[in-house]
Order: structure tokens, then sequence, then C-alpha cells
């Protein structure tokens, strides 16, 4: 019986759906609470998405323990080669490899990175990562990650690894959106933020410590 042209390249497509969705969901093994078409769709239509209860408990209080315990260690993000920035106040600590538990946050992004990759044919090839310290009083104010392609930086992304959090203690994120919408996302804990590197955004001013692992996923291998 022979087959149509169209019909063999139905089938082909059916078949390289079917590859890719196992190469998203099994191999690179993400979360159960990622749900990778909804990310997909959200950063398609709207340039960013929000993901919930991203990880386990037990996972999310190692993660805090390891953060709070390098506290002595973060310096003043506003500091950048001696130059005092006046648009944010906060402070980081980057993610190196002895920060075991981080970095299995950022091997997460990695494998999402593929399948980001394979929709968008973004080129992503490393993540960058630090973790963020918004003391009561701190924000960063209005800007891009990425303004006019100057950088890297692809895609952004914050993890709010606090392990409590109240609407009236501000640090909210303010984006807006690829269609010029304002959203306003709470800093809810175990929550990721994910959007465009090159939307303007900014954090509200800070009312209580508020934790977070900042991350870019990168098209180039230049890190720091």
């Amino acid at each position: 019986m022979f087959r149509s042209a169209g019909y063999l390249a139905l089938e082909y497509a059916t078949l390289f759906y079917i590859i890719f969705e196992y190469m998203c969901m099994d191999a690179i093994q993400l979360p159960k609470s990622w749900n990778v078409d909804q990310i997909i769709e959200d950063l398609d239509q709207h340039g960013f998405t929000v993901i919930d209860n991203a990880y386990p408990p037990d996972y999310v209080h190692a993660l805090v323990e390891e953060c709070t315990a390098n506290l002595n260690l973060f310096r003043d993000a506003a500091i950048q080669s001696g130059v005092v920035s006046k648009i944010r106040s906060d402070h980081i600590l980057w993610i190196s490899d002895e920060l075991e538990i981080a970095q299995q946050h950022i091997e997460t992004l990695t494998a999402l990175s593929q399948c980001l990759n394979q929709n968008f044919y973004l080129g992503i090839k490393e993540v960058e990562a630090h973790f963020a310290c918004y003391n009561a009083g701190e924000y960063y104010a209005l800007h891009r990650d990425n303004p006019q392609k100057k950088n890297d930086r692809v895609i952004s992304t914050v993890y709010y690894l606090h392990e409590d959090w109240q609407d009236d203690w501000g640090g909210e994120l303010h984006l807006q959106d690829k269609n010029e919408q304002w959203h306003t996302i709470q800093p809810k804990p175990n929550r990721i933020a994910m959007f465009q590197s090159d939307l303007l955004h900014e954090v509200i001013q800070a009312k209580h410590q508020r934790l977070s692992i900042t991350a870019w996923l990168r098209s180039g291998q230049n890190l720091f």
C-alpha cells in the first residue's frame, strides 16, 4: 500500500512531536509542577510565566538554609567595579559549584532551556545565577536585564525561596509584558517568575527581608 507524500509528512511530524515530548518530559526530568506546555504558551503569548509550588518542601527548606548560612558573604549589588549604582540596593552572592543545593536549581533551569531552545530557537547555552537578599527598604528600580540586546541574557527568572510571605511586605515584581500590559507578581514562597530579559521590570521596595535566586538563561558562555 502506497502512502501519499502528505500522509508521510504528517506521520513524520507526529513522530517528531512524540520524540520532542519524550525529550522534554522524560529525559530532562523537570519537576511535575512545571507544566512545560503552559510555560511555552505563556512565554509565546505574553513574554512571561509564573510557576507555583516549584519544588518539594524538603528541597525548599534545604535551599533556604544554604542561603541564610551564607548571608555574611553577600555583597552590595549597587557597587559594580567600584562604581555605585543608584537604581538598586539589594545584596547578592553569585552561585558557585560549592553551593550544591542551589546548583540543583540551576541544573533544572538548564534542562528547561532545552525545551525553550527547541520551541523558540533561543540558542541558550548557559545559566548564571546569584542569591539575592532584599532587606527592609531595599529595591531595584525600573530596568531591563538585556537592554537593546547588549548582552547574552535571553530569559530571566526569579525564584522566591523565603518560607513565609505576607502581601503587605512589599517586594513585588512589577513587569511589563510583551504586549505592553503591566503585571504585579507577588513574591510568594516557592514561586518562579520567568520572563524575557528585554522586558521592563522593577522590584518594589521590600518591607521585610526577601530572599530569592535570580538566574538568567544565556546564549553566550562568558559568565559573570
